[in-house]
């Protein structure tokens, strides 16, 4: 259910064009996620794609433990109106572990940044199979544009991220989603995915318009995406993992130039023209 994503407020422009106007600003309200009617977080997003949210982050965070969705909905012991569309519960019939709640909330701007470490990752998640996937400067360009020219709220507001899934050898962009918090952005495509039946995302890139932190290379692998693609530079920890996990891994995408930190170079091909 999408809902309410902006809001207008007045302000006062300084500099050129100086007076009061209207602006539109993103809204940043907060979302409880349930598993099997546990409360587990609550995250502060943008309402919308909240049923993708909640299954992406649950599947991203190895709480669903391989657990079948059966069904998601708003609330679970009301009308979801007295809860305001801020509570989620994701069930798999007591299929999946019972969670622990987590004692803090998940901001958006960073999620649960340092909870876990790569070689916890590799103990429930296996290095990402198949041949290393290919980085095209060209391609990524397109992507980049692509994106960019899907993202609603970016375009109305200016301050909102973007994650989108695509395909590396053509740039096909098949998703995109855009929430005040790169990480729920990145679970909203991850949840569309699981919900369609499309993980894992073997042999699609995932790309972010913001940085590539450690959270956002293990959402990626989690979801099996076999290249992650950043507008802005990545941390050390995620360039770790990234090569722990088998991703590719490029940062500071800009024009027609990026860095690529994982895998071994040999693998880009320049860009032609």
């Amino acid at each position: 259910m999408a809902r309410g994503r902006t809001t207008t407020v007045m302000t006062t422009r300084l500099g050129d064009g100086a007076g009061v106007r209207p602006d539109r600003l993103v809204v940043e309200e907060p979302l409880e996620i349930r598993l099997d009617d546990h409360v587990v977080t609550t995250t502060m997003r943008t309402p919308g794609h909240d049923y993708e949210l909640a299954v992406g982050f649950l599947l991203t965070e190895g709480l669903l433990a391989g657990a079948p969705v059966r069904t998601v909905r708003y609330c679970a012991t009301g009308p979801a109106s007295e809860t305001a569309y801020n509570v989620v519960t994701v069930s798999t019939g007591g299929v999946a572990p019972e969670p622990s709640a987590r004692l803090q909330p998940t901001t958006s701007s960073c999620g649960l940044c340092g909870t876990a470490s790569i070689d916890a990752l590799l103990s429930r998640l296996a290095p990402i199979a198949g041949p290393p996937v290919p980085i095209d400067v060209a391609v990524l360009v397109r992507v980049a544009s692509s994106v960019r020219a899907g993202q609603e709220l970016f375009e109305v507001t200016g301050s909102i991220h973007a994650a989108a899934a695509f395909d590396p050898s053509t740039g096909t962009v098949s998703l995109v989603r855009e929430d005040i918090g790169r990480h729920n952005a990145v679970d909203k495509v991850v949840g569309r995915l699981a919900l369609d039946g499309s993980l894992p995302a073997a042999g699609l890139g995932l790309f972010v318009s913001g940085r590539a932190s450690f959270e956002i290379v293990q959402k990626a692998w989690a979801a099996g995406f076999g290249l992650v693609v950043a507008v802005s530079g990545p941390s050390a920890l995620a360039v770790d993992t990234a090569r722990a996990a088998g991703i590719g891994l490029v940062g500071f995408l800009r024009g027609d130039t990026a860095n690529v930190y994982a895998p071994e170079p040999a693998v880009v091909t320049r860009a032609v023209g």
